[in-house]
């Protein structure tokens, strides 16, 4: 069975709908608070490689983070990489990873899709 964990920031309501969905669907998960425990360089790229998705598409661009450092920059993606090392919350979330793959809950039914 595939290891799953969760990207879990409990003050976000689609972060929490997506743990009730794996607890009422019997999914035995680690929760990953990562604004309390940075992610390195090396988890966030793996999570990218999981997602299949460049690091600009999982920048949350309504955080106050990103428009007081980042906003109008043209950053590449190692860059991009550091700036979620240095502000977690800019990284989008939920985001459930399931062994090799991994899926933005942003509508649920992506996690959803993942199972």
């Amino acid at each position: 069975m595939d290891k799953v964990q969760i990207l879990h920031n409990n003050r976000c309501s689609k972060s929490r709908n997506a743990c009730n969905w794996l607890t009422e669907s019997n999914k035995e998960f680690e929760v990953i608070n990562y604004l309390e425990n940075p992610l390195t360089v090396k988890e966030i790229k793996d999570i990218l490689k999981k997602l299949n998705l460049p690091a600009s598409a999982i920048i949350r661009k309504g955080e106050a983070a990103y428009k007081e450092n980042f906003k109008g920059k043209d950053l590449g993606e190692d860059e991009w990489i550091q700036a979620m090392v240095d502000f977690p919350k800019l990284i989008e979330r939920p985001i459930v990873i399931k062994g090799d793959k991994a899926a933005i809950g942003r509508p649920l039914e992506n996690i959803i899709e993942l199972f």
